[in-house]
């Protein structure tokens, strides 16, 4: 229960420090507005397409009744608008978190120096940064797929499927848009996300207690764009529990000089003659 709260804590002042820092959540806003623009065109251009590509999928019923080809095409119609509307509520924070890779990793990096120091950044190229990102998200989108799948099955079952198997699709969702937002500041410690996914499993309340409210708000694509600087810097705050940074100790520099402090002062303690 404890870890649960607390994820939930991560997600509120995740948003407060986006509310005191301003200029960063206007910096964070840019990914979000680019693919809700994006996902916007392509909504309408399904909508305008989506008649003849249920023409062109059925061609079979050209010769039907002129009511049931209606029927027929009119719900496959609205299948392929709600299957992509779908669509793009699952992977929108996936596409805003690869489009805006350089601003959230910049808005992560500054969130952690500001709380104790962030781990040196790997020294790799941006483009295979990039690529493991993409590799990634594609990776944890086929897992939902799958646990949608299954749940979509499961909603069949007489009461279970109203009353449990939402809970368990919004824990479900909850779970890997967590791994999805800390996926930023878990990259810096170049933890593979098979890891990732482990930790997260380990400490499943706390990822429940930030991933589920961020489902909820998500739900409505303009309130994903304006909270998404916020829901990152969360996470990014989840992940300091998770993987803490260790403490660099003393600089090689500082040891040199206390060595020759202590060279000297017992220098000093020598007689002279």
């Amino acid at each position: 229960m404890r870890d649960l709260t607390t994820g939930v804590k991560y997600f509120l002042e995740g948003q407060r420090w986006v509310a005191r820092h301003r200029r960063w959540w206007g910096f964070g806003l840019l990914p979000g507005l680019i693919a809700l623009v994006l996902y916007i065109a392509a909504l309408v251009a399904l909508g305008y397409w989506a008649d003849d590509l249920s023409a062109w999928a059925t061609p079979f019923a050209d010769d039907w009744n002129g009511s049931f080809r209606t029927l027929l095409r009119g719900t496959l119609t609205a299948i392929v608008f709600c299957g992509g509307l779908l669509l793009a509520m699952i992977s929108f924070t996936a596409v805003a978190l690869l489009i805006g890779d350089p601003f959230y990793e910049s808005l992560s990096e500054r969130i952690e120096e500001m709380e104790g120091g962030a781990p040196p950044k790997p020294d790799i190229p941006l483009w295979r940064e990039i690529l493991t990102s993409i590799r990634d998200s594609l990776s944890v989108l086929v897992r939902v797929v799958a646990f949608g799948l299954v749940l979509f099955a499961c909603g069949f079952i007489p009461v279970v499927g109203q009353t449990v198997v939402p809970v368990v699709g919004f824990c479900v969702s909850g779970f890997f848009l967590t791994a999805e937002l800390t996926s930023v500041a878990m990259q810096r410690r170049s933890i593979p996300l098979r890891t990732r996914l482990r930790l997260l499993r380990g400490r499943l309340p706390l990822a429940l207690g930030f991933g589920v409210p961020v489902v909820l708000l998500f739900l409505v694509p303009v309130v994903a764009v304006f909270a998404m600087p916020g829901a990152v810097a969360g996470a990014t705050l989840l992940v300091r529990e998770l993987v803490p940074v260790p403490d660099p100790g003393p600089e090689p520099d500082e040891e040199i000089d206390e060595n020759e402090d202590d060279a000297t002062g017992a220098a000093g303690t020598l007689p002279t003659s």
